[in-house]
């Protein structure tokens, strides 16, 4: 099979794997707290892919090992931002369908870029901001503009994915030299920890919600964490980039798609029209990037 076919294939397995973690995100959210779910998840999510690091590593093609140490202050500092975005997306799509959480939190592709430019000063270009403009169109449909007002799954939904833009940009920033395996390792590390430290002081935790949530936990940390990042880093390798951002923006296709096939969701036109919005602002900003505009 040719490389390039093979690395598109392999992205829209991830994509499927990730769009399908919103529908296990919201089984657990009914059953256990927001950051008891991340700690567990991003813990196995660690320990998997600590366990396959150097077989990772030979498949990726890692040239830099670097060490531990150097990967534990950056893992540490995006471990934190990763939680905290994780959390409102999980603490939010207890209040909303898995399909809009999907779309919502793709926002996060369109704000990096023009994030990117106000606090990095990066160059960036028209499509960036049209992008925006546009990504903003389809979360105000989204959000049910025929409730009167936006809805609170939906608000924390935005919120997480500011704070996934953040995390985003903290990586890009302080591991661009590291070992992307161990600094990978590190942040799961951290985020996991931090979320069971927390979820134990704050959140109620019984043993038969967790027995009825494991599934869901295992698939989100084991597939969805573990899994996906290895298949993305996989797949990103043979597939041309911008076919490859295109593929990878399949994610919020799919969770709507198995929203309504798992969960029976249904969403009205309006808020059909603001996901396709969202789905053509992931695009043209991606795709846009691709070619420098």
């Amino acid at each position: 099979m040719d490389k390039q076919l093979r690395g598109c294939l392999v992205l829209l397995i991830t994509a499927m794997v990730w769009g399908l973690a919103f529908i296990a995100q919201s089984v657990a959210a009914d059953l256990i707290g927001p950051l008891t779910f991340n700690g567990i998840r991003f813990l196995l999510a660690a320990a998997e892919v600590a366990v396959f690091c150097p077989l990772l590593e030979r498949w990726i093609g890692v040239t830099q090992k670097g060490s531990w140490k150097a990967a534990a202050l950056p893992g540490i500092l995006a471990g934190t931002v990763l939680l905290l975005a994780s959390y409102l997306q999980q603490a939010g799509i207890r209040y909303t369908t898995a399909g809009k959480a999907g779309f919502i939190t793709s926002f996060y592709v369109v704000l990096v870029p023009a994030a990117g430019f106000l606090f990095l000063r990066r160059k960036s270009g028209w499509t960036v901001w049209a992008a925006a403009g546009i990504a903003c169109a389809g979360l105000y449909l989204l959000s049910s503009p025929e409730q009167g007002a936006i809805q609170s799954g939906d608000v924390l939904e935005l919120l997480g994915a500011f704070c996934f833009t953040a995390h985003i940009l903290v990586v890009d920033r302080a591991a661009s030299d590291l070992n992307p395996i161990r600094f990978s390792v590190m942040q799961f590390l951290t985020a996991g920890v931090l979320g069971l430290v927390l979820g134990f002081l704050f959140e109620p935790v019984s043993l038969e919600a967790l027995n009825q949530a494991t599934p869901a936990i295992l698939y989100a940390g084991i597939c969805s964490a573990g899994l996906g990042y290895t298949l993305q880093a996989i797949g990103q390798r043979d597939a041309d980039p911008a076919a490859a951002s295109v593929i990878m923006s399949l994610e919020s296709v799919f969770s709507a798609v198995f929203g309504f096939l798992l969960l029976g969701e249904k969403m009205s036109g309006l808020e059909l029209l603001g996901c396709a919005l969202l789905f053509a602002a992931v695009l043209l900003s991606q795709l846009g990037n691709q070619k420098g505009e």
